[in-house]
C-alpha cells in the first residue's frame, strides 16, 4: 500500500514538472520563430554584382622594328615607355664598316669615271687619225694602202666598244656605291611610325647577326595613349553576370575602345 502511495506521488511530480517545463520550452521555442525585421527609409540605387577578371592590356598596333644590317650596337636612343615621333633615331649600329665601303665604292667610281674619260681621248684620237687619212686618200691613193685604211676605220669602232664598255662600268660603280651607302644608313635604326616604345629587346654593346634572321629591336605601339586592347579572362560561373555586354552582343574581349572609356565600360558591365 505505501509503495503504491509512494509510486503515485512520483509520477504526479514528474506530470508537473513536465507541464512547467513544456510551457517554458514552448514560449522559448515560439520566440525563436517569429521573425526578425528593421525598418530604413526607401531609396533607389543600383544593385551591384562584382565579377573578379584577369587578364592583360595590349596596344590596338604594334610595330616591329628590326635590323637590315649586321654590327654591335653602338648606342642606344630609346628605351621602354618612350614617346617617338617618325624618323626618330633608336639605335646606333657601328658605321665604320659600311663607311669604309662607301669610301671604297666611291674611289672605285672615280676610277672608272677616269676609265671613260681616257677612252673618249683615244676615241676622239683614232676619229682624227682616221680623218687625216681619208684626206690624203682622197689627193692620192698611193698615200695610205687599203690596209691602213682598215686599221684606222676598225680602231675607231674599237674605242667606242670600249668607251660603251666604260660606261657601263660607271654605271655598275654607282651602283655599288648606291648599295653601300644604302648600307651605312640603315646603321641608324629609325623610327618608322609615331607611337610608344614598349619593349626593348637589345643592349647597347650587343652584336647583332641580320644574314639570317631580322633581329626584332624594338616594339613601338602608335597611338597607345587613345585605344587599347583588353584581353579579360572571366569565370565560366560568372560570365552570366555580365549583362551589359550580352544586351548589346558585343563581345567583352578582343574589342578596342577609347582607353578613356574602359573603365567606366568596365564598371557599367560588372553592374546588374
Amino acid at each position: 500500500m505505501r509503495i503504491s502511495v509512494k509510486i503515485s506521488i512520483a509520477l504526479l511530480a514528474l506530470v508537473v514538472i513536465g507541464g512547467v517545463s513544456y510551457k517554458s520550452l514552448a514560449d522559448v521555442w515560439k520566440k525563436r520563430s517569429l521573425p526578425n525585421w528593421r525598418e530604413a527609409e526607401v531609396s533607389r540605387g543600383d544593385i551591384v554584382y562584382v565579377v573578379n577578371s584577369t587578364g592583360t592590356v595590349k596596344p590596338v598596333l604594334s610595330v616591329s622594328v628590326g635590323a637590315v644590317v649586321s654590327g654591335p650596337i653602338l648606342k642606344l636612343h630609346a628605351d621602354f615607355n618612350d614617346e617617338v615621333k617618325e624618323g626618330d633615331l633608336l639605335a646606333k649600329i657601328d658605321p665604320r664598316l659600311f663607311a669604309a665601303n662607301v669610301a671604297r665604292d666611291q674611289a672605285v667610281l672615280d676610277t672608272r669615271k677616269a676609265e671613260v674619260k681616257r677612252v673618249e681621248a683615244l676615241l676622239q684620237q683614232a676619229r682624227n687619225d682616221d680623218a687625216r687619212a681619208k684626206q690624203l686618200r682622197a689627193e692620192n691613193k698611193d698615200y695610205i694602202s687599203q690596209s691602213e685604211m682598215d686599221q684606222f676605220k676598225f680602231s675607231v669602232l674599237s674605242f667606242e666598244a670600249q668607251l660603251d664598255v666604260a660606261k657601263c662600268s660607271v654605271e655598275q660603280a654607282e651602283g655599288s656605291l648606291k648599295n653601300s651607302q644604302a648600307n651605312l644608313e640603315y646603321t641608324e635604326i629609325l623610327s618608322p611610325v609615331d607611337g610608344v616604345v614598349i619593349d626593348r629587346k637589345i643592349d647597347q654593346g650587343q652584336s647583332l647577326a641580320a644574314q639570317f634572321q631580322t633581329p626584332e629591336l624594338f616594339i613601338v605601339a602608335p597611338d597607345m595613349r587613345k585605344r587599347m586592347l583588353v584581353f579579360a579572362s572571366v569565370d565560366e560561373a560568372d560570365i552570366g553576370m555580365i549583362r551589359n555586354a550580352k544586351t548589346r552582343s558585343v563581345p567583352c574581349i578582343l574589342k578596342w575602345m577609347p582607353i578613356e572609356t574602359i573603365c567606366s565600360k568596365a564598371r557599367s558591365s560588372k553592374s546588374a
